[in-house]
């Protein structure tokens, strides 16, 4: 009886495991099928009939040239290192100060970054707008890359979970050898934390380079779009050329499945000991 209700509870998880990662691979499969389909052969066909010729690789040309995404490629990477390197900086200095350090209003300022992200960001984007704007950065990369520069509250929290398992006594050894508050961060805490860094890296990464709206708002000439605008002019009040589009989409994709490929490893490492830290 025993055997039998382990073996069936084998099937049902495995079950469960190829059902979701059937649902989450078709999207991925229409999408794939579409970018070898002409226009004509896209509207008569059923998203999941395969494409008559798997050399028509038009659409890709297509995408690539006329959506110039060689460009998107090159602002994406450029905001993308900057805010990722800036985020990740910040977050893990505040992090360092709030469980370090007992100041009175630490505990404020805790909740205030709680607040701020409960707080729906298209309620504030009219104020947002004109600072950025009265900042001279509208129509800039700086103007994602400051916003995306806000310490997210989640990279906060990753951070000070993995400095619970950092010892004090390793500043306060430090400290006796005469090494500052900055010294201590940055050649101790700093390399302890690359677990943390590699976690936060991917989050904010997906978050930056999957963002649609800011660029769309904030840097609406051509030559500043993104990875996520670069397509947007194949899509018209008459008509969107989605085999294009989905052709576009697949070359979107291919740099997040040679990141995940190449750090696999970390994403899984990171992940597991920040859930159990």
């Amino acid at each position: 009886m025993y055997q039998l209700k382990t073996a069936l509870l084998s099937i049902m998880k495995y079950f469960t495991l190829l059902l979701g990662a059937f649902l989450a691979l078709i999207p991925i499969v229409v999408v794939f099928f579409a970018s070898f389909k002409t226009g004509k052969e896209y509207t008569s066909t059923s998203p999941m009939t395969p494409p008559e010729n798997w050399f028509n690789f038009q659409n890709y040309t297509r995408a690539f040239v006329e959506g110039n995404m060689l460009t998107g490629f090159m602002n994406t990477t450029f905001i993308l290192i900057v805010s990722i390197v800036g985020a990740t900086l910040l977050g893990s200095m505040i992090a360092f100060v709030l469980h370090r350090f007992n100041f009175r209003g630490s505990k404020a300022l805790m909740g205030a970054f709680v607040l701020a992200t409960l707080i729906p960001g298209v309620t504030t984007q009219v104020a947002t707008f004109q600072i950025v704007n009265s900042l001279g950065l509208f129509n800039t990369r700086w103007a994602a890359i400051i916003l995306y520069l806000g310490t997210d509250i989640i990279a906060v929290y990753i951070f000070l979970q993995f400095l619970d398992s950092i010892s004090k006594s390793l500043d306060e050894s430090a400290m006796i050898d005469g090494a500052s508050y900055f010294t201590i961060y940055w050649k101790i805490i700093l390399p302890l934390l690359k677990p943390a860094i590699v976690t936060v890296i991917i989050v904010k990464g997906v978050n930056v380079y999957n963002d649609f709206y800011t660029p769309f708002l904030y840097m609406p000439k051509t030559d500043l779009q993104v990875i996520s605008t670069a397509l947007f002019k194949f899509k018209g009040p008459y008509g969107s050329q989605w085999e294009v589009i989905s052709a576009g989409i697949i070359i979107a994709i291919i740099p997040t499945v040679i990141a995940f490929l190449a750090l696999q490893k970390h994403i899984y490492n990171g992940f597991a000991q920040g859930s159990v830290k």
